[in-house]
Order: structure tokens, then C-alpha cells, then sequence
């Protein structure tokens, strides 16, 4: 089994059921079925073929998701990028991923126009067509076909050919915060087997309605808000961009009963004045992932809004999920949860050993969700896989129950004076004060102890002083960790996905 052939039994299981929901149109699983079989034939007619790498640059919408099932039933490989990357960032991915065919957006026409000829490899350019492209008046070069007349050229009969477990499904390339990034080979099995067991786990079901508002081309989106209620007859309530209002609004009128965000989207929620109890009073639950959520905002969201909020864990090398705080047990504030069917976690020191309980070392993760590598990357893979084992790069703990924590990342621990001091611990004390929105910790250089503590801050209060913070943190923090300065910004830089890029921060420190 894999995403498409599950996909074609629900539909044939369901063909009247609401797949998804965009912008006021509905479309069932037999429509959808429909349309991602004609959309591989049409690939298949214009000489795409099994084992091709397809590229998607799209944002969230029908076509995201056409284009994804529709390449996978053809056996072809996905390679999703971010459709806002800098011209590098793409050129960059489609030469390394050597991808024959692009499915792109309009507004990208004249990028493509750009690259013609520093592409060899690439074949075929697919573009979809959206209001914003037609306010400015983008019209097709000649050697580019729409989306519209690729999915009307194909066939409905279109079966597409036998895919083996082990085929390279979609090729997910890391945000590169240590190089150049990576292209992580996720295989059908890894794919629908992390769907289905995030989907179980969370008892997702046909009577589920999910808001999909993370970008689909990052994992966490593509497996949790998006393949996971596919595989079980839920309904994906796409909405292309994040913002409160519309979340509040969407959430009520659309009887949403999940959510998925990072910490960052929480936050906006939280702070913004228009919404209510009342329209969050579907929910039966909101996942948190792609960084720690800190438990002061863990707290407050749950208390304003009277839902609760899981956390997971997860890696673009797992497909996403490894762990998740479990719905049949006390939830743990500040954990990851526990490890999710048919995968494991463990914490291990630097000779690969199983440290004992409440020690911290490095999180490793083995299970069918896990890549098979990095693509034409074998010592970077061999660095990663070990013993049958994903190597994260996260620091973690375990309790006695088995319940993981997320200390931080390995790169980003700060060495004062020879000890550790983990950012998260001091982000967990900024956000308890009252007047702290944000805050996000960096290591700088010292000349006595190595590395000392900065903070950046975004406050609700102007009064509010570097001073006044930093004595804050004497009272709940020991001495070397109580941050050396602190900078206030209006907002703190990040990435697609909402998390905060401390490498941006960083920069900005050793500019300062």
C-alpha cells in the first residue's frame, strides 16, 4: 500500500465524501480521485515516466495536491520546494535534484524565462494559473503547458505502474542550517506508513475536519494536515496563507476539529484580540511541532481557549513523526510525548550508548518512516544513519514513563565557562514574564568564558528595560546562565514555517 493506492480506495470506499475544502469550493474523494488520475495520465502523455523527479512550486491549494498524488501514481519522484525562495535557492534544488519537469505557479513564468538554458536536464514546465497571476498579466511562453490543459489531455482510466515500497517517493530538501541543504529520500513506505500511524494514533477519522494552513511543501503540513486525514476519509480545509483572523473565522464556519501550527502561529493566536472560545469550540484538538512550544504559551493558549494542545516531534528524515504526546494519557507539558507505533526513540551518549533516565544526550529514531538516505549525499548519509539508527542532532531526556523532552538542538547548546547551558531552558524563562511576545537565545563569543547568554526579545511593553529582564532572570536562573545583554527587536526573523532562525540572529548579534 502507498499514498495514491490508499487514496483510490477510499475514494472508491467514499466517492461522495468531502476530500477537501478551498476558498468555498468542495471537492469529494471521487472527483479527486478523478483528477489525479487524468493529471498522471497527462504526465505520462507528455513523456514523464517512472523514477522521473517532478519539482512542485506551489503554495497551498488544489494544486498542490493534484500534482503531488498525481506525479506519485505515476511512480515519478516529488521534490517540493518553497515557491517565495530566492532564484539561487531554487535553481540550486531542481540542478542538485535533477529534476525533469516542474509544476510551478505563474507568478514564477518569468524565473523560468530567466533560467532557460542553466537547467539541462529540465524538460517540461507546468504552470498553474492564479488570480495573482492574471492581475498581472502573465501569459504562457509557448514552450510551457497550464495545469489546466495537462489534467484535460489525461485519462480517468489511467492506472500508472506497480510501485515498490522501496521506490524514493519524494525527495524533501532540508532548510540547510549547516551548508548547503540536503535532499532526505522519503520512499512510499516511509510516507504512507508515517501517515497512517499519525492517523491512528490520533484517532483521525472521516468525521474529522483539519486546517491545513502550514506550507504542504514542509513536511509537518504534508504528512499530519494533509496525507494523514487523506488516508482516512477526513476533510483537508486547505487555506493558502496563515493569519488569525482568518483561522478564527475558517475554524467556526468550517467546524474545523483539528488544527496543526508551530509555536509561532499559537502565539499570534494568542495575542490577537478578535477571536474567542467560541470559535475554537469544534476543536477536539491542536498539534504543536517544528520546535518546542514554551510552556507558558502552552498554558495560556489552553486556558483562553479551552482546547488543549498536543505536542509531537518530528524530522524532515522520518517523514515527519517520531513522537507525540498520547490522547489516552496525561498530557505532559514541555514533552514531545511518547514514541508513536512502530517507530522507536531512544537517547544515546556520544559512543552510541543508551544513557540512563533523565540523563540528556542525542534523540535517535529508527522506523519504516525513516529515509533511506540523502540524495547523491552518501558520507553525509552515513553520518546520519548509523547501526540502522536516524542520528536528529536534538538533545533530549527521557522521564520514567517514557516521555521524551527536547532540551535543544546539539549545534545550538552554549558552552559558558565550560557549562552547558541549553537556549531553551532561558527562552522558557522570558516567556513567563507578562510583558515577553517573544524571545529566542544565541551563544556569542566571550573572552573569559568562551560563550556568554544574548537574547532577543519582542515586548508588548516599551517601558520595559534590558535591566529590568536581565534582573528577571537572576531570580530564576543560575548565574552563567542569566544572559549577558539583550536586544529588543519589533519582530524576531523567521522562516516559512514560523520557526525562529536563530542563524539569522546570530548574524545579527555579530553585527551589533
Amino acid at each position: 500500500m502507498n499514498l495514491s493506492s490508499r487514496l483510490a480506495e477510499v475514494a472508491d470506499q467514499l466517492p461522495n465524501k468531502e476530500a477537501y475544502w478551498f476558498e468555498g469550493e468542495s471537492c469529494t474523494y471521487g472527483e479527486l480521485d478523478a483528477a489525479i488520475s487524468k493529471f498522471s495520465s497527462g504526465l505520462y502523455n507528455m513523456g514523464i515516466r517512472q523514477g522521473d523527479h517532478i519539482a512542485l512550486l506551489i503554495g497551498n491549494s488544489p494544486y498542490f495536491v493534484i500534482g503531488l498524488y498525481g506525479a506519485l501514481r505515476l511512480g515519478a519522484t516529488v521534490i517540493p520546494i518553497n515557491p517565495i525562495y530566492t532564484p539561487d535557492e531554487i535553481s540550486y534544488i531542481l540542478m542538485n535534484g535533477d529534476a525533469k519537469a516542474v509544476i510551478a505557479l505563474d507568478l514564477l513564468v518569468p524565473l523560468f524565462i530567466q533560467m532557460q538554458g542553466r537547467l539541462p536536464l529540465l524538460e517540461h514546465v507546468i504552470i498553474c494559473e492564479t488570480p495573482q497571476g492574471k492581475e498581472k498579466g502573465i501569459s504562457l511562453p509557448e514552450q510551457m503547458k497550464s495545469f489546466t490543459d495537462v489534467l484535460r489531455s489525461g485519462d480517468v482510466n489511467f492506472q500508472g505502474p506497480k510501485l515498490a515500497d522501496d521506490d524514493t517517493a519524494v525527495i524533501l530538501y532540508t532548510s540547510g542550517t549547516t551548508g548547503k541543504p540536503k535532499g532526505a529520500m522519503l520512499t512510499h513506505k516511509n510516507l504512507y506508513s508515517n501517515a497512517q500511524d499519525i492517523a491512528n494514533y490520533l484517532k483521525i477519522n472521516e468525521n474529522d475536519r483539519v486546517i491545513a494552513t502550514l506550507p504542504m511543501f514542509h513536511v509537518f503540513c504534508l504528512t499530519v494536515a494533509l496525507n494523514a486525514p487523506l488516508m482516512n476519509g477526513g476533510t483537508v480545509i486547505i487555506v493558502p496563507k496563515f493569519s488569525p483572523a482568518k483561522i478564527f473565522n475558517i475554524a467556526r464556519e468550517q467546524k474545523a476539529t483539528i488544527f496543526a501550527g508551530v509555536p509561532t502561529m499559537y502565539n499570534f493566536l494568542y495575542q490577537y484580540e478578535g477571536g474567542s472560545a467560541d470559535d475554537f469550540r469544534t476543536l477536539r484538538l491542536c498539534i504543536s511541532g517544528g520546535s518546542s512550544m514554551p510552556v507558558a504559551l502552552l498554558k495560556n493558549f489552553e486556558k483562553k481557549f479551552k482546547v488543549i494542545v498536543s505536542e509531537g516531534y518530528g524530522l524532515s528524515e522520518a517523514s515527519p513523526v517520531t513522537c507525540f504526546n498520547p490522547l489516552d494519557r496525561p498530557r505532559k507539558p514541555g514533552s514531545i510525548g511518547t514514541s508513536i507505533m512502530n517507530v522507536e526513540n531512544k537517547v544515546v551518549n556520544e559512543f552510541g550508548e543508551e544513557v540512563p533516565v533523565g540523563e540528556v544526550g542525542e534523540l535517535v529514531v529508527r522506523g519504516p518512516n525513516v529515509m533511506k538516505g540523502y540524495y547523491k549525499m552518501p558520507e553525509e548519509t552515513a553520518h546520519a544513519l548509523r547501526d540502522g539508527w536516524l542520528y536528529t542532532g536534538d538533545l533530549a531526556r527521557m522521564d520514567e514513563e517514557g516521555y521524551f523532552y527536547i532540551v535543544d538542538r546539539k549545534k545550538d547548546m552554549i558552552i559558558v565557562g565550560g557549562y552547558n547551558v541549553y537556549p531553551r531552558e532561558v527562552e522558557e524563562v522570558l516567556y513567563g514574564h507578562p510583558d515577553v511576545v517573544e524571545a529566542a537565545v544565541v551563544g556569542v563569543p566571550d573572552p573569559d568564558y568562551g560563550e556568554t547568554v544574548k537574547c532577543f526579545v519582542v515586548s508588548k511593553n516599551p517601558q520595559l528595560t534590558e535591566e529590568m529582564l536581565i534582573e528577571y532572570c537572576r531570580k530564576h536562573l543560575a548565574k552563567y546562565k542569566v544572559p549577558s545583554s539583550i536586544e529588543f527587536l519589533d519582530e524576531l526573523p523567521k522562516n516559512t514555517t514560523g520557526k525562529i532562525l536563530r542563524r539569522a540572529l546570530k548574524e545579527l548579534s555579530s553585527k551589533l
